[in-house]
């Protein structure tokens, strides 16, 4: 028996753990973890997305202090709240790591790139953006989990099998051994990494959901020169284009100044990401475009779909692959050659030259050509023929869960939190609802 159980150590549930014991040491938390702990956790392979940390714990700890961006938490809690909880939030963040750096662009130079994104027929989305560093976000892992060791149970390299209820309560959990463990409050945190079986239980439980779209196309990397101008004001440029063709939303995500890009594995996918470190730069600056893929009934499987595309993508190339944007819209595969004469110099080792017209579908590769073209308005040299695409790069959300303000489902005793519950996309936001959810149930058992 335990008081509450928490299922994933992202930083939902890492939050969540935190002021739990906190605020009530005399509390039995168990948090049960699929992966390894911060201390045996490994970059490569599936191992880079789940154990302590979660699938951030390699990102470069980007942390956008916006009620708009990152999640849809603003869509349960008033902005004025919301924003409260980031900026304490961002606060904790600073003082388990160095501070890092903080922009935020000041009101004449949003106006300034407001205006020019329109002249593109792009949509600016201004932010404030702390950029914590690969390397000092494990530091602040390593503090937490040490806080943590004597007023958590902390339980690695296990499964949940199942939410166990009765009657319209929560009464526990099965580990993936047949144990179970039983306790009157769950808080499910299982992340992006844990979607499909999120969307499983869901279903088991019969709580009430919606399909999230699924965010999928590839992973840009070009001279850090070219975005030179708008990386060192805003850190991470946010800009959102409706394409002419198919009136699709495609937006620019993880911008990484300076970074590299990185392979991530999931369970057998192979799909791409970048991130930056603190301490030390490459020449370029890679980002993510990525197509909103929203799907009507009778389907009902976004993320059937991404791990589809996902999956013709590594049949074709044996994992990530790379192509030079002029091979791309000359209609020709980027060979071995050709990408030795490319004036931008791939971060990444492990890619093989090919053809993503082969694995992304014509709709989404013509948003992202439309979106190229745009951004080169902005900033001249994004739709130059050395720049590099990556492919394919998907981002899995569950089905979003219905919940209320607190983040309750519709079984008592039960929390979803978290991008497990398809209604965060980032470390703050992730971290925020892991927060609402402890002290929702810390206000009911007083």
């Amino acid at each position: 028996m335990a008081d509450i159980i928490i299922i994933g150590a992202g930083p939902a549930g890492i939050f969540a753990a935190r002021e739990l014991a906190g605020s009530d040491p005399s509390l039995e938390i168990v948090l049960v973890e699929q992966g390894n702990d911060i201390h045996a956790r490994s970059r490569t392979g599936k191992e880079m997305l789940i154990g302590w940390g979660g699938a951030g714990a390699y990102s470069d700890g980007k942390l956008t202090i916006s009620t708009d961006v990152g999640g849809q938490l603003s869509s349960l809690i008033p902005d004025e709240e919301l924003l409260r909880l980031l900026e304490h939030v961002d606060e904790l963040y600073t003082r388990y790591a160095p501070a890092g750096d903080l922009f935020s662009v000041e009101s004449d130079d949003a106006e300034s790139m407001t205006a020019q994104a329109r002249l593109a027929g792009l949509v600016y989305v201004p932010t404030k953006v702390r950029h914590i560093g690969t390397e000092n976000l494990l530091v602040m892992l390593e503090k937490l989990r040490h806080e943590l060791d004597d007023k958590v149970r902390v339980v690695c390299n296990m499964q949940v099998r199942e939410i166990l209820h009765e009657g319209g309560k929560v009464k526990g959990v099965e580990l993936g051994d047949g144990t179970v463990i039983g306790a009157p409050c769950v808080i499910a945190a299982p992340g992006r990494v844990g979607s499909a079986w999120m969307s499983s239980q869901a279903k088991k439980l019969g709580l009430e959901t919606h399909p999230n779209p699924v965010d999928l196309g590839v992973r840009v990397e070009l001279p850090a020169a070219v975005m030179e101008h708008l990386t060192s004001k805003a850190y991470e440029t946010k800009y959102i284009h409706y394409s002419r063709t198919f009136d699709d939303k495609v937006r620019t995500f993880c911008m990484n100044p300076y970074g590299e890009v990185v392979i991530e594995t999931l369970g057998d996918i192979v799909t791409v990401n970048g991130h930056s470190w603190a301490n030390k730069r490459t020449e370029n600056t890679n980002f993510a475009l990525l197509v909103s893929a929203n799907f009507t009934e009778p389907f009902d499987d976004p993320i059937g779909y991404g791990e589809s595309v996902a999956r013709l993508a590594n049949m074709l190339g044996k994992g990530v692959i790379v192509q030079r944007l002029g091979d791309l819209l000359s209609g020709r595969r980027t060979t071995h050659g050709r990408l030795q004469k490319c004036t931008t110099r791939s971060t990444l080792r492990h890619a093989t030259p090919g053809d993503l017209s082969y694995c992304l579908p014509y709709r989404i590769l013509t948003d992202i050509v439309e979106m190229l073209a745009g951004l080169d308005r902005i900033a001249p040299g994004v739709n130059s023929a050395h720049t590099l695409l990556y492919g394919i790069e998907v981002k899995f959300y569950s089905n979003r869960i219905r919940l209320d303000r607190h983040l309750g489902s519709q079984i008592e005793g039960l929390y979803v939190i978290g991008d497990g519950a398809g209604i965060t996309r980032g470390l703050i936001q992730a971290s925020c609802s892991g927060i609402i959810a402890a002290r929702s149930v810390l206000n009911a058992e007083h």
